[in-house]
């Protein structure tokens, strides 16, 4: 398995299961370096030290919390080390909850939680009891000078953590409010119809990326020499009349399939002007 975030212990009542999280999902993207658009010469970001007018070492590198303008209370990862909480450690479970009762807004990232030896026996249990129970657990941990509240749920034979944010974090959607807008029954039936005519079980393998796979297949095509095809961005008609709208959107996912409007193609390498790959210019002697 991929390198541990956290050890420590996960606790609940006087038990005690050691532990390590693991990243469960982690973006991926195609990476783009800063180039000088003169010579093509990559690009770096050297520390500066505006007052002492040169380059500084990672050795060199303090923190600093900036209290007044210009003006910072400094701190080693020594200091910063000394107060942690026992959450650093150990994980504590704080209570038991309905996993429905938890609104995904909270959620930050995933990671998998794995026993250590010793402790399968006591984590297997926990597993169990919170998947008969259809509870999920709510705990702290600290990693990454942070104290994180977090749910622990459940999955695939395992247990898998979430971070969530705080409610203090989260941000208030008075500006979403609806409570103005009135519907008509038949606007609403139409779109229950609409949305089952639409519905269908959750198959995460189904979608993928489409922009980072036309960023690939353009990279792709300008080591060729070739270059790529826009893609057709659709034409959105404004909604007029809402009624008219929901009944074209059923009838058309009621149409057989042979009827369907095919799907826009993906970026595809073309053979017209050739697109030279950039390389280092060679500075004139």
């Amino acid at each position: 398995m991929a390198t541990s975030v956290w050890k420590g212990h996960l606790t609940f009542g006087l038990i005690s299961i050691p532990v390590r999280l693991f990243t469960a999902a982690r973006g991926e993207r195609v990476s783009f370096n800063q180039l000088h658009k003169v010579c093509n010469s990559r690009l770096k970001q050297p520390l500066m030290c505006p007052t002492c007018n040169r380059n500084v070492e990672r050795s060199e590198i303090v923190k600093g919390y900036e209290y007044e303008k210009d003006q910072y209370v400094l701190f080693t990862e020594e200091e910063l080390d000394k107060i942690e909480p026992p959450s650093a450690k150990v994980m504590e479970i704080l209570e038991f909850v309905k996993m429905k009762e938890v609104d995904p807004l909270y959620f930050d990232a995933s990671y998998y939680v794995g026993p250590e030896e010793g402790g399968t026996k006591a984590y297997k249990l926990l597993m169990l009891a919170m998947e008969e129970s259809s509870h999920a657990a709510i705990a702290k941990v600290t990693m990454h000078q942070r104290e994180h509240i977090v749910v622990v749920r459940p999955r695939a034979k395992g247990l898998t953590l979430h971070t969530m944010f705080y409610n203090s974090e989260i941000r208030a959607a008075e500006t979403l409010s609806t409570d103005d807008v009135q519907l008509k029954d038949q606007e609403k039936k139409l779109a229950h119809q609409l949305i089952e005519s639409l519905a269908a079980p959750f198959e995460a393998q189904k979608y993928r990326d489409e922009y980072q796979e036309n960023v690939k297949a353009m990279i792709a095509a300008k080591l060729k020499g070739q270059q790529v095809t826009e893609v057709r961005q659709p034409q959105l008609a404004p909604v007029i009349d809402l009624m008219e709208a929901l009944k074209k959107s059923i009838a058309e996912k009621q149409a057989p399939a042979a009827a369907a409007a095919p799907k826009k193609p993906p970026v595809r390498a073309v053979e017209p002007a050739v697109t030279p790959i950039a390389e280092k210019k060679r500075k004139k002697a």
